[in-house]
């Protein structure tokens, strides 16, 4: 063998090592191990005051409910026996129902109006609405409390549906004007050029596309209503909602019935969750089969 022909060996046995595929190395790090460990730990961390409400509310409590006495299904017969739990729940839901409505309304025709309209202070009153979301919440329920004292306003169910209506009402803005954003105006220029009065563009095309952003800004608004405590402390008066009570309850043992009410409010949003995402899912499934038939 010549020299030439021992390095052109050469050269192709150290091609041939070069692209002949490795073994796989037994990796052991800790970056891989490391952020599923601590998504798990912070899992169960958010999961246990849930896990202690819903187990609590079985507890045959008498006077206090801090310690585990046995199991019973009582607190979940006669939910209503313990004094003020279904008066402040009921409150609850009717300021929050009533806000919401009220918040809703306002807050999509002020998101259609930064939208689709240009006129003077358009950008100021834009920043405004972010004022209340960035507001801490003590600073706007001492200041409306302030305010309802200088009116003269008496404090009860009405002072606080108006604070919270307007402590939800940039929530409702913010959201809503992210859905118009991304419609499409065609849409609603088609609806014109086919001789379509303004309302029933807007009933027929405007609002059916709204409706998703327009729902999810009502259940966030639903929900920052039914859990806020600070703003409905400082404008509550007599007046007692579910937050407010379980604080005052909380001193002496949260009453297991309160738990139970709790536990349902719980297994109720993540009924209608899933049950969303199922619907979702099937809807998005249906849609596939129908796009390859045809």
């Amino acid at each position: 063998m010549s020299a030439q022909e021992a390095l052109a060996l050469g050269r192709t046995v150290a091609t041939e090592t070069a692209l002949a595929p490795r073994p796989p190395r037994a990796r052991f790090g800790l970056g891989r191990w490391l952020l599923p460990t601590y998504s798990a730990l912070a899992l169960v961390f958010l999961l246990i005051p849930i896990v202690y409400t819903i187990a609590f509310s079985f507890n045959q409590s008498v006077k206090s409910n801090i310690s585990w006495r046995g199991f019973t299904f009582n607190n979940w017969l006669n939910v209503c026996d313990q004094p003020g739990v279904c008066t402040a729940f009921g409150n609850s839901m009717l300021i929050g129902v009533v806000a919401t409505v009220v918040a809703t309304v306002l807050g999509t025709m002020i998101a259609i109006a930064l939208v689709r309209y240009r006129f003077r202070l358009r950008g100021a009153i834009s920043l405004l609405i972010f004022l209340p979301m960035a507001t801490p919440e003590v600073v706007m329920g001492a200041g409306l409390a302030a305010q309802f004292l200088s009116a003269g306003v008496p404090k009860g169910i009405g002072t606080i549906i108006a604070a919270h209506t307007l402590f939800c009402l940039s929530f409702v803005v913010v959201t809503v004007k992210a859905r118009i954003a991304s419609l499409d105006p065609a849409l609603e220029e088609a609806g014109r050029d086919l001789y379509g009065s303004p309302a029933q563009v807007f009933w027929r095309i405007t609002f059916p596309l709204l409706l998703p952003g327009i729902l999810a800004a009502a259940l966030l608004s639903f929900s920052l209503s039914f859990d806020d405590f600070i703003i409905t402390y400082f404008n509550s008066g007599s007046v007692q909602t579910f937050p407010t009570y379980i604080y005052t309850a909380a001193t002496r043992g949260i009453p297991a019935q309160a738990n139970v009410i709790a536990s349902a409010v719980f297994l109720l949003a993540i009924t209608i969750v899933v049950a969303t995402q199922i619907a979702s899912e099937s809807r998005r499934k249906r849609l596939a089969r129908s796009t390859e038939a045809v």
